[in-house]
């Protein structure tokens, strides 16, 4: 393992310490396991990380064996933001078009989209964009007439909006998860 693995888990260690309410009863040396023989795996967590996403155990699939990871950073993961919805929107743009896309970010980082579902259980662990929103896994029959969804926290409550899929803001980005 690389230097830059051992220092991503260290990392990673102690923000699942110190979020412990996020994970209640999973263990870190179980999650550190499985992540020292996936390499793979490390390399997602460590994109996430770089893209400000700071990545943590949100939950544990008894059905696949699997954790789960997800961007738990306060706002929409800076290194993320400014982006359209998908290809076809940024695609679509003539004019001031962005860098990029939630979608194909997401797909490059190896990660998902968050679905509104997953986002409003990401809310129950803390309190996430305040003053940002995300991109949200939107479905294909929204996204056919060329919408998408955002999600964003405001007066203590998930909202879940809409916008067309080529629109992007600064203060818009994504979050996603992935399993180990």
């Amino acid at each position: 393992m690389t230097a830059e693995h051992t220092q991503l888990l260290a990392l990673l260690k102690g923000r699942f310490e110190k979020n412990m309410s996020r994970h209640e009863g999973l263990q870190w040396e179980e999650i550190q396991s499985k992540l020292e023989n996936d390499p793979e795996k490390v390399k997602t967590l460590f994109e996430m990380e770089r893209t400000g996403g700071e990545p943590d155990v949100i939950d544990y699939d008894e059905k696949t064996g699997e954790y789960i990871f997800c961007d738990c950073s306060p706002e929409s993961p800076k290194g993320r933001r400014s982006v359209c919805y998908d290809l076809e929107a940024l695609e679509s743009r003539k004019k001031h078009k962005p860098e990029n896309s939630a979608v194909e970010m997401a797909s490059a980082i190896g990660i998902e989209l968050l679905t509104e579902e997953q986002y409003r259980e990401l809310q129950k662990l803390g309190n996430f964009d305040l003053k940002t929103s995300s991109w949200v896994k939107t479905p294909d029959r929204i996204r056919q007439k060329g919408g998408a969804l955002f999600c964003d926290r405001r007066y203590d409550t998930v909202f879940v909006y809409h916008n067309g899929a080529d629109s992007y803001y600064a203060a818009r980005g994504f979050r996603g998860s992935f399993r180990v």
